[in-house]
């Protein structure tokens, strides 16, 4: 299944472990450089869908917490299978691109 560009985002910023909204959100904003804007109803949304397909779990906050209101996720084994297949399937664009020559360098 084809994941959204911010389906992919939250599970890449997940893989580094558990976070809550507002850390996903600065995680992808940190990556994309800005090039992916999401806005938290987006983000919260996204959220939902992932957890009710199973590739997200909503988790229990760290002991240290400083907001026992934060709401923390983690990524499934499910979702990370996920993630690995969709970024394979991008490497397949991203290479079929180069051979067409649309693409000439790594980060081009």
């Amino acid at each position: 299944m084809p994941l959204t560009p911010v389906s992919f985002e939250i599970l890449l910023a997940l893989l580094e472990g558990e976070r809550h909204g507002y850390a996903i959100l600065q995680q992808v904003e940190a990556r994309t450089a800005g090039r992916l804007p999401m806005r938290t109803g987006t983000l919260y949304r996204a959220l939902a869908r992932l957890e009710e397909a199973g590739l997200i779990d909503l988790v229990t906050g760290p002991p240290e917490s400083d907001d026992e209101r934060r709401r923390y996720y983690r990524i499934t084994t499910r979702g990370r299978e996920i993630a690995r297949e969709e970024a394979r399937r991008l490497a397949d664009q991203v290479a079929a691109a180069r051979a067409s020559r649309l693409l000439s360098g790594p980060h081009e």
